[in-house]
């Protein structure tokens, strides 16, 4: 029923107004240019909104509680007296209160905002995106809903991957660099490519961002390697099995396995497997990914590959952890061999697993070729597999002082982690004269203010295979303390070299490190640092040396394990440490020069993180175009 009212406008019956209520809707970005619909329900809106101004000068009209109100009053009394009655039993709704304007806070805040009006509507656009998101050039909103509303899809723009991206090829555009076409159209082609195709993996992303924003230069010199990145960052092969297996009481436990065969354009593959409750497909892809790269900047041009299972041998038996270490075999045997794929320890995965996983191996192939990286001399070449990663990464830190005039005797190194790789830092650390401080785990760390020493570490050694805690250790060292829910990038150091799991720094952490004093960060683990974390470094100029170039003795000694000569006959640890300390330098000297070879100066904290991914990526590319398409 509708009344002329006395403005001349039309009035609804509120009963009617009820029932016809308009859904606003707003829209919410998701993807890459893909669009849902959010319905707001009753009251979270107001149809008005759209035609308000959001900058400047006080609202053309009203918007007062009181007079909205009045204006009801007002509205009713022209009404019959039948349908004062029905306002009676059915009062008008009251509106929440919306967003008005443009609030300065937010300006504060989200920097990147701007408002504009687009289609006679005022809407709030982001000036990052606009200009350097390909496809994400729309507005991250409109302006419609409540204040709570509007700051959660301002939140929601803010921490998305696009903007995040956009941000930083924003930074990579400041480079004084003389290209045909802007880099960030390139790099952003393939970095969208791969959220498109997997936006869930985010670990994988991550590694992806990493890398293409490492090859800036290589891509923006060359657009042929752009198509050759496209088909680098898919998979080979990617298999994913299950793994049935009984434990000790006879229940059935059923986990999942996986094994990505990244690359194999150099070689055939090597890499690790991990045991880990949160393994899973993206966390193998990033490791392939990250194996590839640096299997191919070592001296030994090789394929990458990674796996495992979300299988934790915590708290198992060792006959649970056979059970389950034959099971895994019996579905991916039929992927492994010397000119197939190899794989190695990794989280999860030491002598134990890998002295099963061969057994079983050598019982379905019948073959008995040494060929899976292990420490045990009785079935592989090399007595020092397990410290030549960890040793690695004390020689490339040793090469990196050298480069700047200075020892390492002295120098206090701060190591997170508590396995295998972290107690050989330390050990090396001590042979090396410098001064280790710390250890982690998942619950804390501890720090000795007297530095850490062969008795020390021993003793370390026995609380580890007592599954016993580190507080236990302050017990006996009365000048070291135990940090519950801690890190340790807080301590004073000269060296960082983090041996736990990916992400373990954080912006928060950098900031933490480089008051410390850490003027050089030694990657032990894959992908240690957030992206936010690396760009607080990088402005701080602390140098970090990447994990694929730090990290490849693992790949040295795999190889030497190998070598036919090696396995006729035992090198000693003195001349296997030579021939490490050899291979780390030529990989110290190829990143070095792929830096300086695309304006990297060697001083640059940019310096070795970009030069080993552009070394490593030239490699895999000229033979992915040598073999062609395939």
């Amino acid at each position: 029923m509708l009344m002329l009212l006395p403005g001349g406008g039309l009035g609804m019956n509120p009963s009617m107004d009820d029932m016809n209520l308009i859904q606003a809707q707003r829209h919410l970005v998701r993807d890459i240019g893909e669009e849902i619909d959010l319905e707001i329900g009753p009251g979270d809106d107001d149809p008005s909104f759209a035609n308000t101004p959001l900058l400047g000068g006080p609202s053309q009209e009203p918007y007062a509680e009181e007079q909205d109100e009045s204006k009801q009053m007002s509205m009713g009394s022209q009404l019959p007296n039948a349908d004062q009655d029905i306002l009676k039993v059915q009062p008008a709704k009251r509106k929440k209160k919306v967003v008005k304007r443009w609030r300065e806070e937010w300006a504060d805040t989200y920097k990147w905002a701007y408002v504009d009006v687009k289609e006679g509507t005022a809407r709030i656009f982001c000036s990052v995106c606009k200009e350097y998101g390909r496809k994400h050039r729309r507005n991250p909103y409109g302006n419609e809903g409540s204040r709570n509303m509007q700051m959660s899809a301002l939140e929601e723009h803010n921490n998305s991957l696009l903007h995040k991206e956009a941000l930083r090829l924003q930074m990579a555009s400041k480079d004084k660099i003389v290209v045909d076409k802007p880099i960030y159209v390139k790099a952003g082609s393939i970095i969208e490519a791969a959220l498109k195709r997997d936006p869930h993996e985010v670990e994988f992303i991550q590694s992806v961002q990493e890398a293409v924003h490492a090859l800036d230069r290589v891509i923006a010199k060359n657009s042929h390697y752009v198509s050759i990145m496209e088909r680098l960052l898919e998979p080979e092969r990617m298999i994913i099995f299950r793994v049935s297996w009984m434990d000790d009481r006879g229940e059935t436990h059923v986990n999942r396995g996986f094994r990505v065969h990244f690359n194999q354009a150099l070689g055939p593959c090597r890499g690790g497997i991990r045991f880990h409750p949160k393994m899973n497909l993206s966390v193998a892809k990033f490791l392939g990914f990250q194996q590839t790269l640096k299997n191919a900047l070592s001296p030994y041009k090789l394929g990458g590959a990674a796996g495992g299972s979300d299988f934790d041998p915590k708290g198992k038996s060792d006959n649970e952890i056979m059970r389950f270490c034959q099971s895994f075999m019996n579905e991916i045997y039929r992927y492994f061999g010397t000119d197939k794929d190899l794989p190695s320890e990794e989280m999860g995965v030491g002598i134990r697993e890998m002295g099963y996983l061969f057994g079983q191996y050598r019982r379905l192939t019948g073959n008995f070729q040494g060929s899976f990286t292990g420490p045990r001399v009785f079935w592989s070449g090399s007595s020092l597999r397990t410290e030549a990663t960890a040793y690695g990464l004390v020689f490339f830190a040793r090469l990196i002082l050298a480069e700047l005039n200075k020892d390492i005797k002295g120098l206090r190194c701060v190591v997170s982690g508590f396995g295998k790789i972290a107690m050989h830092v330390l050990e090396k650390l001590v042979a090396v004269g410098a001064l280790p401080i710390t250890v982690s785990d998942s619950k804390g760390y501890l720090v000795d203010e007297d530095g850490f020493d062969y008795m020390k570490i021993s003793f370390l050694r026995d609380l580890k295979a007592q599954q016993r805690s580190l507080r236990d250790y302050s017990k006996t060292y009365a000048r070291s303390k135990y940090y519950d829910e801690a890190k340790p990038w807080n301590e004073r150091c000269d060296i960082t070299i983090p041996c736990g799991s990916q992400n373990e720094i954080d912006q928060a952490d950098a900031i933490n490190l480089v008051n410390s004093g850490c003027r050089i960060l030694v990657e032990g683990s894959n992908m240690p640092c957030t992206p936010e974390a690396v760009d607080v470094l990088k402005k701080a100029n602390v140098i970090i040396a990447p994990g694929m170039a730090a990290a490849a003795g693992g790949v040295v000694a795999g190889e030497i394990e190998l070598n036919h000569e090696c396995n006729v006959m035992h090198w000693s640890p003195e001349d296997f440490e030579s021939k490490l300390q050899e291979a780390m330098k030529q990989t110290f000297n190829r990143a070095l020069k792929a830096a300086n070879d695309f304006g990297y100066q060697k001083e640059s904290p940019e310096a070795l993180l970009h030069g080993a991914v552009i070394s490593a990526f030239l490699a895999i590319a000229q033979a992915m175009t040598d073999q062609g398409c395939v």
